[in-house]
Formats: structure tokens, C-alpha cells, sequence
């Protein structure tokens, strides 16, 4: 079976590769997800050794900024029951908890950003786009 890429995004002025990369272990968890389809994928299918493309957005230019790889597997969000922090959901139970994180460990940053329209460019990937 052929590596799987997960694409997961954060704006780089709240968690950037940078970040992931001079933490502890170079490791972090993919904390504060709060949809439910991205949560599925959190709990059910980012598995141990999948790739994470991390994209950084709400800058300029937005785009892949670097790699990494998934080192642990789903498991409740603590943010969820944290009544300071900013993504708590009161609703949220710790014995069936609602939100899911994993844990990424920074594999090396990009030499420059690679952007849409650069991924787009490329022969290899043409057919899996979609034209709008």
C-alpha cells in the first residue's frame, strides 16, 4: 500500500512548521480541530507513519510550508475540556469525548512555499485536480 498524505493546515501567527519544529521531540498534537469531518479522519484514518503536508494559510503566499509524519493516533483533545482554553466545548464529555487530535513530528520544511497554483503547474498531479 502506497504512504498516505494528509494535508493539515494552521495559520502560521498561531502554530507554524517553525513551531512544530523547536518543539519538545520536534512532536505536537494537532489540537483545536473542531468539524466533524476532519475530526473523523483525526479519529478513524491518520495512522502512525502517514505523511502530513503542513500548510500554512492566511498568508501571503499560503501554501505547503514543509512535512511531517503522524506519530501518534487518534486520541481525545484535552483543549476540549479545558474551560480556558480557546477552542473548550462545553458540551464535550470525557468518557465519550467529541474532539480527537493526533500527535505530528516536524520530517523538514520546504525551501520556499509550494503554492496551489505551483501544485497545479505540476505534470504529475494535472489529473488529480479538478477544473472549476
Amino acid at each position: 500500500m502506497p504512504k498516505r498524505y494528509w494535508l493539515l493546515k494552521s495559520e502560521p501567527n498561531t502554530f507554524s512548521l517553525k513551531d512544530l519544529k523547536n518543539s519538545e521531540g520536534r512532536t505536537a498534537c494537532w489540537d483545536g480541530v473542531r468539524n466533524y469531518q476532519a475530526r473523523n479522519f483525526l479519529r478513524d484514518d491518520l495512522k502512525i507513519g502517514d505523511g502530513v503536508l503542513f500548510y500554512h494559510s492566511s498568508v501571503d503566499p499560503v501554501g505547503i510550508a514543509g512535512e511531517a509524519a503522524v506519530v501518534r493516533e487518534g486520541y481525545p483533545d484535552k483543549t476540549a475540556f479545558d474551560p480556558s482554553d480557546i477552542h473548550y466545548d462545553s458540551k464535550s464529555n470525557q468518557k465519550k469525548p467529541t474532539w480527537f487530535t493526533v500527535d505530528i513530528q516536524f520530517v523538514r520544511g520546504c525551501r520556499e512555499i509550494i503554492t496551489l497554483k505551483k501544485l497545479r503547474s505540476l505534470p504529475s498531479l494535472k489529473e488529480k485536480f479538478k477544473t472549476a
